[in-house]
């Protein structure tokens, strides 16, 4: 078939995102003329621009740069084999279209593992891989795969253990215990992740969102040149004697690092006032995972007999490669988002809807927040510090902000970045299980506050 029928069948299962997008931009126009804020919406177009590039691709391209590097070394290693074993029946029912011993199963445990540890830089690299490997299992490139379209809604549900933004945020305000989010925001983040993936797999079903057969390509014929290049998987070594002890004595090493930081008095270090309760405990997790991933992955390599530097400079050469595919997406995105801001249609919308939504208990004041958290992060956590510091840290919206901040996530964002590093423009029902469980987040956080608080 011509290719022109072929992209005509496939734009079926990409209109949403195409119609989201051009809705934007309109709104943002007629709004802000409407307004009499034009000027406003085409400084913050121009600005977002530069942003998307310099402030968020370029800086990205440097972090998926080293983390592409220690994947490289994980991959090598045989470590990821090892991961993907460890996770088999989970990921099976998750993903029954991959392989159960395909590097891809490692790659998206490692980036759900970053993701839950809230270890965001590490996190989206590591998705990015993950979406590479997928990427490589497509029999219709350019089109998600059931798979792809999974992953990323479990990605957009967030799931995450350690809110520290919110928590910070919270604090900043002054509030008694800031950490108190931190359960409401797990529960929150459960129902929005049981939503997601029930939605993904129900979606997937739908006719709309099926692949026409026009899209596949046989294996032969397929371009992986998006995809990244592929890697050569070892099988895990079998390490013995001194080496296995050396990695014990490492993972010893970072225990200890852990009760100095829980426990100071015992080691004859100062208490910092901010220390107290759960949060003397989780916190340091957090700063000590992302060190002891770097420090424990490259060892384990090395002790497998790879050539560290070698693979790792192999692996992180993709790194600015990816970045530059994902800067029409991330401008694209970015650029229609900030001018949706600038219009002001989204205070205007919040103060329309504040009547209805009291009448079935959510809170108008946080609808700003509930339009915006899937649109922008920045954005969300800009309205997330006007909450707090007009209510003060401790009052109950403030809470329930944060936790909906916590248990929620940048959809369109996440999407525009992932499917653009492989170069997938029909996204078929990722989208609108995204976009579900991002309802259910803040549905979810609401509700466990009321309970909690």
């Amino acid at each position: 078939m011509a290719r022109g029928g072929e992209n005509r069948k496939l734009g079926k299962d990409g209109r949403m995102l195409n119609y989201i997008w051009l809705g934007l931009i309109l709104l943002s126009v007629l709004v802000g003329g409407a307004r009499g804020v034009l000027g406003d919406v085409s400084a913050e177009m121009i600005s977002a621009a530069k942003t998307a590039v310099i402030s968020i691709a370029l800086p990205l391209g440097g972090i998926i740069t080293l983390w592409l590097g220690i994947i490289r070394l994980v991959e090598r290693s045989g470590m990821i084999v090892l991961l993907g074993r460890a996770l088999r029946p989970v990921m099976r029912l998750l993903f029954p279209d991959v392989p159960k011993d395909h590097p891809a199963i490692g790659a998206i445990t490692l980036n759900m593992g970053a993701n839950m540890l809230g270890a965001g830089n590490a996190a989206t690299p590591l998705g990015l891989r993950a979406m590479q490997h997928l990427a490589r299992l497509s029999p219709h490139p350019g089109t998600a795969t059931n798979a792809m379209c999974t992953f990323l809604a479990i990605n957009t549900s967030s799931v995450t253990l350690i809110p520290a933004t919110a928590v910070g945020i919270l604090a900043t305000a002054e509030a008694t215990d800031a950490t108190s989010i931190i359960a409401p925001a797990i529960l929150a983040t459960l129902c929005s992740t049981v939503v997601a993936v029930t939605a993904v797999k129900l979606l997937a079903k739908l006719p709309i969102f099926a692949v026409p057969p026009e899209a596949f390509v046989a294996e032969e014929d397929r371009n992986f040149e998006d995809a990244g290049e592929e890697t050569a998987i070892a099988e895990p070594v079998k390490l013995g004697g001194w080496r296995i002890g050396l990695l014990w004595l490492f993972a010893a090493a970072f225990v200890v690092f852990y009760l100095r930081m829980t426990m100071p008095d015992k080691f004859g270090a100062v208490v910092p006032e901010w220390q107290s309760g759960f949060e003397r405990w989780v916190n340091p997790i957090s700063a000590l995972a992302m060190p002891f991933v770097v420090a424990f992955f490259p060892l384990h390599a090395a002790l497998s007999g790879v050539k560290v530097f070698e693979e790792f400079a192999e692996g992180a050469k993709e790194g600015m490669q990816v970045a530059l595919r994902i800067i029409p997406f991330l401008v694209g995105i970015y650029c229609a988002l900030s001018m949706l801001r600038a219009s002001g249609f989204i205070e205007w919308m919040a103060a329309k809807l504040g009547p209805v939504l009291g009448l079935v208990g959510f809170p108008p004041e946080l609808l700003p927040m509930a339009l915006i958290r899937p649109l922008t992060g920045s954005g969300s956590q800009a309205v997330l510090v006007d909450i707090t510091t007009q209510y003060g840290g401790d009052h109950i919206l403030s809470k329930m902000a944060a936790t909906m901040f916590g248990s929620t996530e940048t959809t369109l964002y996440v999407l525009a970045v992932y499917f653009g590093a492989v170069a997938v423009r029909k996204t078929r029902h990722a989208l609108a299980a995204g976009l579900t469980a991002d309802l259910a987040g803040a549905v979810a956080a609401v509700a466990v506050c009321k309970l909690v608080f």
